[in-house]
């Protein structure tokens, strides 16, 4: 089933469905007498990977899951905290790179936030979560490595090595930390699905998001006139997230 879930989103994402589109309009025209019906599903998926592009339209996708929560927890919730849990964020463990490449975009943002956290409150513990559905190394242990690289202290970490997905890290922390008080240190469009599936577990996490990708500007850049990848990248963030929330909804894990 996980590997399933994993299969069927992709298709679902930004750009191969734009792609999807095209190809079924390019069918219809190559191969079938319906040419006008080709021309508008082939002008549909145009359009829609133009519109996807945009900044605009992303942002809006994005913003209700960025800060559906505070983007920042409260100091005296830092320094009630016992435990700083930061979920995996995926890596690839190419030994030929150093090991700060090996991780995520993601990873990083939040192993980076969860340090800051735990320097203001040393006494909590740094759990690092993560196991290893596609890649032989976990992606805790790359975590943990770069953590050590940087200065960490190994001791006053405690990995979990085993969940492959959201729900299966909400399951296994609960396990291990049980009901005690702890920050939750995700990607800012990850914690709205994060929060639920760790309530659901009966756990009253404080949400610490990280790696926001929508930031009020300072000034004006020509780039937000034109479609780009970035607009692309919110959008695939917010598709993955609201397509987690309806599997997960779907199985009653929230």
């Amino acid at each position: 089933m996980f590997l399933f879930k994993k299969i069927a989103s992709t298709f679902l994402f930004p750009v191969p469905l734009c792609l999807e589109v095209m190809l079924v309009g390019l069918f219809l025209l190559w191969f079938t007498r319906k040419q006008v019906l080709g021309k508008v599903v082939v002008t549909l998926g145009a359009v829609l990977l133009g519109v996807l592009s945009y900044g605009s339209f992303s942002d809006g996708l994005l913003r209700p899951l960025e800060y559906s929560y505070p983007p920042k927890p409260a100091v005296e919730a830092i320094r009630g905290a016992k435990w700083i849990v930061v979920l995996g964020g995926g890596h690839v463990s190419d030994p030929r790179v150093p090991v700060t490449s090996q991780l995520s975009g993601e990873s990083m943002a939040r192993l980076v936030e969860g340090i800051r956290l735990q320097k203001m409150n040393p006494e909590a513990r740094l759990l690092l979560s993560g196991g290893s559905a596609f890649d032989p190394v976990p992606n805790a242990e790359i975590m943990a490595r770069v953590a050590s690289s940087i200065g960490v202290d190994r001791q006053n970490m405690v990995l979990e090595t085993t969940s492959r997905d959201t729900e299966e890290e909400a399951r296994t922390i609960k396990d291990m930390v049980g009901n005690e008080p702890l920050l939750l240190v995700t990607s800012a469009s990850h914690m709205h699905r994060s929060m639920a599936l760790f309530k659901s577990q009966g756990m009253n996490p404080v949400p610490a998001p990280t790696g926001h990708m929508l930031k009020e500007p300072q000034g004006t850049s020509p780039r937000a006139f034109f479609p780009g990848t970035d607009g692309l990248r919110k959008a695939e963030a917010a598709f993955y997230e609201y397509l987690g929330l309806a599997w997960a909804k779907v199985r009653g894990e929230i």
